[in-house]
């Protein structure tokens, strides 16, 4: 019973990559397979089951049956943590909008595997025009000294990024409602520069839209939200007081760290070129 009231208390928080690896083995997918499975690759921590990784695990179904390469997932998860010491086991992930009756049985095995596993399903058939994300947790059912069957209970599910994940986002989010005849192959990323002017535009436009809220507040015109207001009186109370000459000052100061930087790798990148240019010099 307490495993199940901690299992009921988790908290998914899926990273970008894992979509896009799940994505990218259902494209690869045999023309006879309607979904694909593979492991889910995390930590858990305080009731927080964070996924960064996962790979794919071959499997076939059949009506009576299902077969997986346990061996390829062992080999697998063996692999990745030669490279990702701190990943481990915490569920497995399918392709699809609802939990079949073939779930339960690799359920099982992966309930071997960690405690509470994590089943979580992607939507690849975009259902509702996207691509819906759930997770479950299997809760046993039955009454002592008869029949005993599971259950799978939905649990909170939501995305989360490291800063580099959303750097890449950002990039990627360029190509999205452009044409194909003129989207892009690939997306170089910008500047130091441009990108700090990029990030400071699109700060002032959000900062204008946070002054308009509060004057239509001040003027009657809009119904005042609390939760908005606590999130802006945190907002106000997370930038530190200076003076405008003191910001301008350490804006001044991070601005030319930032070119020292620039021209020390472009000398840098510079006299490698010249290295090997005269390393391919013939000798006299």
């Amino acid at each position: 019973e307490i495993s199940t009231m901690s299992a009921l208390n988790l908290t998914v928080r899926v990273h970008p990559v894992v979509l896009f690896q799940v994505v990218d083995a259902f494209e690869r997918r045999n023309a006879d397979s309607h979904r694909v499975i593979g492991t889910l690759l995390g930590s858990v921590d305080k009731g927080v089951v964070e996924v960064t990784n996962c790979f794919c695990v071959p499997h076939k179904e059949h009506d009576d049956q299902v077969e997986a390469e346990l061996s390829y997932a062992l080999d697998m998860y063996d692999l990745n943590r030669k490279v990702n010491a701190n990943e481990s086991v915490v569920g497995w992930w399918a392709t699809g909008n609802e939990v079949t009756n073939h779930s339960s049985v690799i359920h099982e095995y992966y309930a071997r595997e960690c405690n509470n596993p994590v089943h979580l399903t992607v939507d690849t058939s975009l259902q509702g025009g996207r691509m819906g994300l759930r997770a479950y947790v299997c809760i046993q059912l039955g009454v002592p000294g008869g029949k005993t069957g599971c259950m799978f209970t939905p649990i909170p599910v939501e995305l989360t990024s490291y800063e580099p994940e959303t750097f890449g986002l950002k990039l990627l989010q360029k190509t999205v409602g452009v044409s194909p005849a003129h989207r892009p192959k690939t997306v170089p990323p910008m500047l130091d520069l441009a990108q700090i002017s990029e990030a400071s535009t699109k700060l002032q436009s959000l900062l204008d839209l946070i002054l308009k809220y509060v004057d239509d507040v001040i003027a009657h015109k809009v119904t005042p939200d609390n939760a908005v207001g606590r999130q802006l009186l945190d907002l106000i109370h997370s930038v530190p007081h200076m003076t405008h000459e003191q910001f301008t000052q350490m804006f001044n100061a991070n601005v030319r760290d930032l070119l020292m930087v620039i021209t020390l790798s472009q000398l840098i990148k510079t006299q490698l070129q010249l290295n090997e240019k005269l390393t391919f010099l013939p000798t006299a």
